[in-house]
């Protein structure tokens, strides 16, 4: 599993069809204030101990203001899957995304690592899956990071 993690002033994510007008886009998760915004990418041989893995991981790393975890002060996390996170582009024009498990391996991996990082007492925020989603964030920092797992 991969993950791309971004410390946060609050984030957001919208779906088109989410509101009473089905062209207007709604926002399906949340969070305000400090936080982590997590893209999360599956690839074939990802398994849930690797979902509980990346979970525990994002939980726990000190990249918070401070050097602090989200566990240490309880900040919440916004976990999109992006399954273009295996996108490969170094041939060509166009990328690949042959490494990249297909929709029905991915989600319930995605919702593994989101119900793990709940039982560890997090706060979590997620976008649809497979929708055409909108992210907007403010990133602080900027402060970026890859885990992979």
């Amino acid at each position: 599993m991969r993950a791309v993690v971004q410390r946060v002033d609050g984030a957001s994510v919208s779906v088109a069809g989410a509101t009473d007008d089905p062209s207007a886009p709604g926002v399906v998760g949340e969070i305000v204030g400090e936080g982590l915004c997590v893209l999360v990418g599956v690839t074939h041989d990802d398994t849930p101990e690797k979902a509980a893995q990346l979970a525990r991981k994002l939980w726990s790393v000190r990249i918070l203001e401070g050097e602090k975890s989200c566990s240490d002060v309880n900040a919440p996390l916004l976990v999109i899957s992006q399954f273009t996170l295996y996108g490969d582009a170094r041939k060509g024009r166009r990328p690949t995304w042959n490494a990249a498990a297909p929709g029905e391996a991915a989600e319930p991996l995605v919702d593994e690592v989101v119900a793990r990082l709940r039982a560890l007492g997090a706060h979590v925020e997620t976008g649809r899956f497979g929708a055409d989603m909108r992210v907007s964030l403010t990133n602080h920092g900027p402060f970026t990071v890859i885990i992979e797992v």
